[in-house]
């Protein structure tokens, strides 16, 4: 008998780090669940993963549309009845820009895709995560959410990570009891579409692909992980702990 494949959701995954990551997955036998805003993107994909010989379901959806959120926690639950892999990749850089001068539009747009939408997808996934036996969860954050310093300017999309860390690191010690390794991955400058739009002056063949990153980070995904609530630190490929203040 044939098992049945993995069940993996990425968000954002039409482009840049989640595409690179929903063909990491489709290659190695999971049936991915790709959620992003164009559907005409999606489509691509789908071309791209039936190319591997794998098959997705095709999410186009808005991560702000918070009760879509939660009509896919229940679509997931009547199809499949567990969730074995959740990628929160999706994210916004938002204005760079002094604090104060940040409009509040901005600013609520930051938060509900960055962070809200994280927590509304948890809370739509959580039993779905628990049911796998070995779900792995894994969020995308940035070196901007934990530097000793802060950089002037980054307001928005550095407090926005910060507290998907501690969303994060929350969800993981929550859920340990029921098999479910919760991780931070941090990507480091690399050639995507926001990278360009934060340092628009940078020569992107100087930077790793998502590809190289994707690679890496399968990993965090697989069964056989076992670590939780720590950070994956891709330019220099270690993991590492989250620490208090010394």
């Amino acid at each position: 008998m044939t098992p049945s494949p993995r069940i993996a959701l990425v968000t954002g995954a039409s482009r840049g780090v989640g595409r690179a990551l929903v063909l990491e997955l489709a290659g190695a036998g999971a049936h991915v669940v790709a959620l992003a805003r164009t559907q005409g993107a999606l489509e691509d994909l789908d071309d791209e993963i039936r190319a591997l010989g794998g098959e997705a379901t095709l999410v186009p959806c808005d991560l702000a549309d918070f009760d879509a959120l939660d009509r896919l926690g229940r679509a997931l639950f009547e199809r499949w009845g567990k969730l074995d892999v959740f990628v929160g990749n999706a994210g916004v850089l938002g204005p760079l820009s002094p604090l104060a001068h940040v409009d509040v539009k901005d600013w609520t747009r930051v938060m509900a895709v960055n962070v809200t939408a994280n927590w509304r997808l948890i809370r739509s996934l959580d039993l779905l995560l628990r049911a796998s036996g070995n779900g792995r969860v894994a969020f995308i954050t940035s070196a901007a959410a934990h530097r000793a310093e802060m950089k002037p300017f980054w307001g928005p999309y550095a407090i926005s990570k910060a507290a998907l860390e501690a969303m994060a690191r929350t969800y993981a010690v929550e859920a340990a009891g029921d098999g479910v390794t919760v991780m931070l991955a941090n990507p480091g400058p690399l050639r995507t579409r926001m990278r360009a739009q934060a340092m628009p002056g940078e020569d992107p063949m100087t930077l790793k692909t998502p590809e190289e990153f994707a690679r890496k980070c399968l990993a965090l995904l697989t069964p056989e992980w076992r670590e939780s609530a720590r950070l994956y630190d891709f330019p220099t490929d270690r993991l590492l702990d989250f620490q208090a203040p010394s």
